[in-house]
């Protein structure tokens, strides 16, 4: 396993690289320009001038190579130095960004803790409701609570985000008045009571993320269980007398969490980018209200970190998600 491990993640080196020089050159072949937003009394002269000053008068291969350099040896050095007090990324140039003039990993720190106080809780709360339901829609197939968990999994999937969002709105805002409709990103928790002001702000969010999030992932556990369910091992293991509890909870299960744990994994660093609909519905100030901005403003560097960072995470929770098919099943064998 570790071998593989190792493997993968030499592997993910040419494997990133490739994704960023597909994302730079989207970016370089998209239109606009990021003078466009000076106001036009600047002199021409003047926006030459902020022109060299960003980088835009070089060529694409030496700024794409600049900004490799940034992204993968002064960020991180950058990153050592605020934890350990050294100076190793003193006097270089970190990656820019040109809406913000500041450091573009300095805002995504900032935003981060937003988006993950309401992604994260929102995946958790949505991984915990879904594998309980699949497995049991799956083991009382065609039962009330099968059809009507059927019937809210279609309708929760195939409702968008910014449907559900306003809809909770209106509910639960607007006529029952029990949470607020905008998200303060201001408000910090210090107390228990500034801590439920957090939970009754982050409900609505939540519940729209963790109800697409639900909806996704107990189908695919039905499913699993189902196939695994009429398996010759399931029939061997009821007829050595084992109680059906312990046939469901740990042989079934088990061996269904496979493919699930795909879907898991996979589904992390895809719920980040969907949640930009969600974070927009509800002004929550994390990273997707960040990248639709920066896009507004036709800021490449930042749009182009954010998306690498999205590609990052992609490749790492798919080795994640490998290395736990090996831990689940036995059979599995990387070495």
């Amino acid at each position: 396993m570790l071998t593989f491990t190792i493997r993968r993640l030499l592997l993910a080196i040419p494997t990133l690289l490739f994704i960023s020089l597909v994302i730079f050159l989207l970016l370089e072949l998209a239109p606009g320009d990021p003078m466009a937003q000076v106001p036009l009394t600047v002199p021409p002269e003047v926006k030459e001038k902020m022109r060299e000053a960003l980088g835009l008068g070089d060529p694409v291969y030496i700024r794409f190579w600049k900004w490799l350099v940034q992204f993968f040896w002064v960020e991180p050095m950058h990153l050592i130095d605020n934890l350990f007090g050294t100076s190793l990324a003193e006097g270089q140039q970190r990656v820019i960004s040109w809406q913000t003039r500041s450091p573009v990993m300095d805002i995504v720190a900032q935003r981060i803790p937003q988006t993950l106080w309401v992604v994260g809780v929102a995946y958790v709360v949505a991984v915990i409701i879904a594998i309980p339901i699949g497995v049991y829609s799956a083991y009382r197939q065609y039962s009330w609570f099968d059809q009507a968990g059927t019937f809210v999994t279609m309708v929760g999937f195939s409702v968008p985000p910014f449907f559900s969002g306003v809809l909770v709105i209106v509910i639960f805002s607007v006529h029952l008045g029990w949470f607020p409709s905008i998200y303060d990103t201001t408000h910090k928790v210090t107390d228990w009571d500034s801590f439920v002001v957090q939970l009754k702000q982050m409900v609505m969010p939540v519940m729209v993320l963790a109800l697409q999030i639900t909806s996704q992932i107990s189908r695919f556990m039905r499913a699993s269980m189902l196939d695994n369910l009429g398996q010759d091992y399931v029939r061997t293991a009821r007829a050595k007398g084992m109680t059906e509890k312990a046939v469901v909870l740990i042989h079934v299960l088990r061996n269904s969490m496979i493919p699930v744990i795909t879907v898991i994994a996979l589904g992390i660093p895809s719920i980040f980018g969907g949640a930009i609909i969600t974070e927009q519905v509800f002004k929550v100030n994390g990273i997707g209200q960040l990248l639709i901005t920066a896009i507004y403003a036709n800021d490449i560097p930042m749009v182009q970190t954010l998306t690498f960072i999205f590609a990052v995470l992609i490749v790492l929770f798919n080795l994640i998600a490998d290395v736990l098919y090996g831990i689940l099943d036995p059979r599995i064998r990387y070495d």
